[in-house]
C-alpha cells in the first residue's frame, strides 16, 4: 500500500492574538495596538503548513459544537487539510490567548476546550488512515494517555512518528523510544534535560544526551539563532535565516510541517531541517499563525 500522506494527531485552537508595546504591569490596563482572530493550536497549524507545501495532510483531533469550531474547520479545508476525522463534541472549542510584542516574542496562554475530549475511539477511526500514512505527527495539547495510545497505533501500522514534546511534560521512556523524532524548544529541552538549554554550545550538548537516552533523532529548535539536529547520532547545527520578525507565534510549527514535507518527499533530517528554517522564516514575517505560513513557491523564492 503506498505512503504517501501526513496525518496530524492533535489540537485546534481559536487564537486571539494581541499585539501590545510590552507587557503590562500588575493591574495596569495597556491599550493593544492591534488584536488579530486566526485559526491555530499546534496541530492544525503544523497540518496547514504541510499541506500548503502540497502533500495530502489528514488531522485527527477535537473541536465544539460552536462557532469557533466552525472557523477553524473551514481554515484547515481552506488550506487543504482533510477534516473527516475531526470530532465535533459538547466541549467548547480550544482557545490561544496570545500577547505579542513589537520584537517578535510572544506570551500565550491555552484554554484545552475540546482537545482534551479526544478519546481513543477517535485513533481506532483512523486506524485505516494510518496504514496509508507515512509520517504521524503528535504534539501535547491533547491527553497524554491519547497521546501514548496513538504512538502504539502509528507503529502498529508501521507509520513513522513525530513527537513535538511541547508544552513539556513527562512521558514514559518506553513512548519515547517509539517516537522516530523528537522535536523541542530549548525550553523543553531543559525540562527533558533537568538543565539549561541557551545556545548553540549547550543544545549540542544536550541533543547528545537526549539521543542517547531516548534512542531516536532529536531536534532542538533554538528560535531565531536556529536548530540541533541529531540523526542516527550525528549532530548538525542548522543557522537559521536573518530577517525582520514581526511575530513567531506559529514558527515552531511551520517548522515542523515544513520537516515532514520533506521527509515525505525523500529528504534526509538534516536536510529536512534546512528546508524548514526557510518555511519558518517566511512565517515569522507575518501576523497570525497559518495565515502566515508560506506555500511552497514561496519557499522557493
Amino acid at each position: 500500500m503506498m505512503r504517501d500522506k501526513i496525518t496530524v494527531i492533535g489540537s485546534l485552537n481559536y487564537d486571539i492574538v494581541v499585539k501590545i508595546p510590552r507587557l503590562p504591569k500588575l493591574g495596569e490596563n495597556l491599550l493593544a495596538d492591534e488584536t488579530v482572530f486566526s485559526a491555530g493550536g499546534k496541530g492544525a497549524n503544523q497540518a496547514v503548513q504541510a499541506s500548503k507545501l502540497g502533500v495530502p495532510v489528514y488531522m485527527v483531533g477535537c473541536v465544539g459544537e460552536d462557532a469557533h469550531g466552525d472557523f477553524l474547520l473551514e481554515a484547515a479545508e481552506k488550506y487543504g487539510v482533510n477534516t473527516e476525522y475531526v470530532r465535533r463534541c459538547s466541549e467548547h472549542t480550544g482557545m490561544g490567548l496570545i500577547n505579542a510584542l513589537k520584537d517578535g516574542s510572544v506570551f500565550a496562554s491555552i484554554v484545552r476546550g475540546a482537545n482534551f475530549a479526544m478519546a481513543k475511539e477517535d485513533i481506532d477511526k483512523a486506524q485505516e488512515l494510518l496504514k496509508e500514512t507515512y509520517l504521524v505527527i503528535l504534539q501535547m495539547e491533547i491527553p497524554q494517555e491519547i497521546n501514548e495510545y496513538a504512538i502504539e497505533k502509528a507503529k502498529e501500522c508501521g507509520c513513522k512518528v513525530l513527537l513535538n514534546a511541547a508544552p513539556a511534560a513527562e512521558i514514559p521512556l518506553d513512548y519515547l523510544k517509539m517516537c522516530d523524532i523528537i522535536v523541542v524548544n530549548e525550553v523543553e529541552a531543559g525540562f527533558y534535560l533537568k538543565a539549561d538549554v541557551k545556545n548553540e554550545e549547550e543544545a549540542r550538548k544536550g541533543i547528545a544526551a537526549l539521543a542517547k537516552a531516548y534512542e531516536t533523532d532529536i531536534i532542538i529548535t533554538l528560535g531565531k539563532a536556529g536548530a540541533v539536529v541529531s540523526e542516527q547520532g550525528s549532530v548538525s547545527f542548522i543557522p537559521s535565516h536573518k530577517v525582520q520578525a514581526i511575530e513567531t507565534t506559529g514558527a515552531g510549527d511551520s517548522f515542523i510541517g515544513a520537516v515532514g514535507y520533506a521527509l515525505l518527499n525523500g529528504q534526509s533530517l538534516t536536510k529536512a531541517c534546512g528546508f524548514a528554517t526557510c518555511c519558518s522564516a517566511v512565517t515569522v514575517c507575518r501576523l497570525g499563525a497559518q495565515d502566515s505560513m508560506p506555500f511552497l513557491r514561496e519557499v522557493e523564492q
